[in-house]
């Protein structure tokens, strides 16, 4: 054969100190687990499958001080007073900077809530009991985490995968012109599946990391079951198939749900979270073995002439950086906190009363000023970035990001430390849409945030 030194391989690897821990968070039967205004019912009563909180722990070669990554099957942070006292505690105990803390949530719709404790919310008591074993519990997974690092690679590949769908559908009925929160089957959804893989130093599977945009909202008002819907299975499914645990990473997921949802039928959440995990497997078994790439050898003359690639070993990068940055967000001129509380206890709807304690919790959390400095983070991993904020977004946050940085793999999160709001495109301003009233930021919020995580992207990769 001739040769011709061709490499076809990946700068996307990083190389370090990894670790991996998982903890049982199930809470028990009878606990506060009312996440739908719909709902009858305001307690739990069984156990669907068990919500986990995963930690991964990054170490850059001679770092003392790990990247710390928490994952929990948990649905939202009632209020961002709650999370800023939950992340000071563990910032303290952990030692660590809050840019190197990412608390992420699967966003399932079927947890206890994250909330202080409120006499107008039955077993409130079991609230606040609850909060504090998620928090024991974060701090007892990182600690296990810490203890079991290994050198170890951490790769990406990009798949994809049809379980969400576009969620924003035109009322059907006549002379409305509002929008529904279900299932439009005349547009089409962000398919991406990122999937990471941690392998150590033999090449030995260590950890999978799914980083995927779809509302867990399979399971609603019928369902009275603690459920971390569907990345409860797909947890489940690669770890009886790889024995592996996986880690999820919730995308920008805005408007992207399952097309079938709002059930009380479980088997609905598990088959949907087969469907994400068999697409992770396949995203999988399409990459090359761990710090390897195609390595181009030549010509075997043949019946036709054989261009022959073989696997080569590659030396990943051990770049390892975070970064916090404030973007500045217009904020909706809303009643205060105050008023909203009036209004809910003057409301004898259900469903309505459970909008206004939403959003008097917002309101709590982000103050009674005219913007709020919205902290974004930003992780360099190799030349891997991750990049999230405490926000909603629509997915064109996660494309636009994508398509300005075509070179890298840009892993996008929503809903990491704290829950604000929704951020959808300023042109669906105009219409009577659930993520436009629900949020209390202003038109031109995502564009403004997309601006902002685009710039920390290129400071990162520019220090």
């Amino acid at each position: 054969m001739s040769e011709r030194a061709i490499e076809v391989g990946t700068e996307l690897a990083f190389q370090g100190q990894i670790g991996v821990a998982t903890v049982d968070i199930t809470p028990p039967v009878g606990i506060y687990a009312r996440n739908w205004g719909a709902a009858k019912h305001d307690v739990a009563d069984s156990i669907h499958r068990r919500l986990t909180l995963n930690a991964l722990v990054l170490y850059a070669a001679g770092a003392e001080q790990p990247l710390i990554f928490l994952d929990a099957d948990l649905g939202w942070w009632r209020s961002l007073i709650t999370f800023n006292r939950f992340q000071s505690r563990l910032l303290e105990e952990l030692e660590i900077n809050e840019s190197a803390l990412i608390f992420g949530l699967s966003h399932t719709h079927a947890s206890p809530p994250l909330t202080d404790p409120d006499p107008d919310l039955p077993a409130s008591e079991s609230l606040a009991e609850y909060l504090e074993t998620v928090y024991q519990a974060s701090v007892n997974a990182v600690r296990a985490a810490i203890n079991n690092v290994s050198g170890a690679v951490l790769e990406w590949n990009t798949g994809h995968c049809q379980l969400a769908s576009m969620r924003d559908l035109p009322d059907p009925a006549p002379r409305t012109e509002r929008i529904l929160c279900g299932w439009n089957p005349s547009e089409p959804a962000d398919d991406t599946l990122v999937v990471g893989r941690i392998s150590d130093a033999e090449g030995k599977l260590k950890a999978v990391i799914v980083n995927y945009a779809c509302h867990p909202t399979t399971l609603a008002w019928e369902n009275t079951a603690i459920s971390p819907d569907f990345p409860g299975a797909m947890r489940d499914t690669i770890q009886e198939t790889l024995r592996v645990p996986a880690l999820f990473m919730q995308g920008a997921s805005g408007e992207l749900s399952p097309r079938y949802q709002y059930v009380g039928d479980t088997d609905v959440a598990d088959r949907h979270g087969r469907q994400l995990a068999y697409a992770t497997l396949a995203t999988l078994e399409d990459m090359e073995p761990a710090a390897t790439c195609l390595e181009y050898q030549g010509v075997m003359e043949s019946g036709a002439p054989l261009a022959v690639w073989k696997h080569a070993a590659i030396t990943p990068s051990s770049l390892l950086k975070a970064l916090e940055v404030k973007v500045e967000l217009p904020i909706k001129d809303w009643p205060s906190a105050e008023e909203l509380e009036q209004l809910r206890q003057e409301c004898p709807d259900r469903a309505l009363e459970e909008r206004l304690r939403r959003r008097r919790n917002i309101r709590r959390g982000i103050g009674d000023g005219s913007t709020l400095d919205l902290p974004v983070w930003v992780w360099r991993m190799g030349d891997t970035i991750l990049v999230g904020s405490p926000t909603e977004a629509y997915s064109i946050l996660q494309r636009e990001l994508r398509e300005r940085f075509p070179e890298r793999t840009i892993v996008c999160l929503n809903l990491i430390n704290g829950t604000t709001g929704y951020l959808a495109p300023a042109e669906l301003y105009d219409l009577d849409l659930y993520q436009v009233w629900q949020t209390p930021f202003e038109r031109g919020g995502l564009e403004i945030l997309i601006e902002g995580m685009a710039d920390a992207i290129q400071r990162i990769i520019a220090d």
